[in-house]
């Protein structure tokens, strides 16, 4: 790991004033299960590591009139068993309950999950975030079973959040301070999918602390549900996140959102339009999920992700709606 400067602010307007204009000066800490291991594998090597872990201001999980304002530094462990959490979000403490370490429960953060690398084996390798040489991704004709089946490059990884596909359904936003000033941003438009590898894939600025995540209050009906390999310490092959606003026994309206299979959330509008007007059974959330995958370009080893993708839309439909399988 290369020597670094180590600052320990208690205030967020002291870190803040850690921060730098670019990119590769200052990187936070707070959970460290990520930043930890990009600076062991020379991914990220920042002259100073700011620790924002004994910042207050960032915990804490508050209910308000307009709905839930989750700090940044609230763990996985605590927002999947909060209370008003698992009452009025479930599709949120599904995804945070979803993560099998426990260690990485107890110690990941919200802000972190969000913030996250992608896990893509050739930019851990050092290769670059669109793993380009010679001016050509190496994804589409190397070892991609892991990769996007949605997008069509230039960008192949997945983003690795576990919540981003559940916030994005719910209609979150995030708060963005940095010493200039604040901005709020929809979690749809803070995910980012890179056209060159001087473009972050998501929208944080270096000289930014994200203080939490803003979610309106609204329908209680909502899932999420994920496919891995094994259920030992392992990121999801395909996951979909649903929220269903219902009129009776019909859908008045949905979101969809698949997650793992693309560099951002991805929305599946297919599968949105074809719920409107049903009634959830077996039969309509299967082809829910066949219409969600519609427009896949699985590359050469991950044609798998399509079927697990169906399979992810129809349980998290079921799940929300209470239908056992």
């Amino acid at each position: 790991m290369q020597a670094f400067e180590y600052a320990n602010p208690t205030t967020l307007q002291e870190a803040l004033a850690l921060l730098a204009s670019k990119w590769g000066q200052a990187d936070l800490l707070a959970g460290g299960t990520d930043q930890i291991s990009l600076m062991k594998d020379y991914i990220h090597t920042p002259k100073r590591v700011v620790n924002i872990k004994n910042v207050k201001e960032l915990d804490g999980i508050r209910k308000t009139g307009d709905g839930l304002r989750i700090g940044a530094l609230v763990t996985m462990d605590e927002l999947a068993k909060n209370a008003d959490v698992k009452a009025g979000y479930k599709s949120l403490a599904d995804a945070a309950e979803g993560i099998p370490s426990p260690q990485i429960r107890h110690m990941g953060t919200v802000g972190g999950d969000l913030c996250q690398r992608p896990r893509c084996w050739y930019y851990r390798q050092g290769f670059g975030l669109l793993a380009m040489k010679d001016g050509k991704s190496l994804v589409p004709d190397g070892e991609n079973k892991y990769h996007a089946i949605f997008g069509g490059g230039p960008a192949y990884f997945v983003s690795a959040s576990s919540l981003g596909p559940a916030l994005v359904a719910l209609g979150a936003k995030v708060k963005l301070v940095s010493a200039k000033g604040n901005r709020e941003v929809p979690v749809k438009a803070f995910f980012l999918v890179p056209k060159d590898e001087d473009t972050r894939e998501i929208a944080l600025r270096p000289d930014e602390i994200l203080t939490e995540i803003v979610v309106p209050a609204g329908p209680a009906q909502s899932a999420t549900y994920e496919v891995r390999q094994k259920e030992a310490l392992d990121w999801p092959l395909a996951a979909a996140a649903v929220v269903l606003t219902m009129k009776g026994t019909s859908v008045a309206s949905a979101k969809v959102v698949l997650g793992h299979v693309a560099p951002i959330p991805w929305e599946a509008a297919g599968a949105e339009k074809a719920l409107v007007g049903k009634t959830i059974t077996s039969a309509t959330a299967e082809a829910a999920g066949k219409a969600a995958v519609e427009g896949a370009q699985p590359l050469s080893q991950n044609t798998y992700k399509v079927q697990l993708a169906k399979v992810a839309v129809k349980r998290a439909l079921l799940e929300a709606a209470r239908i056992k399988a």
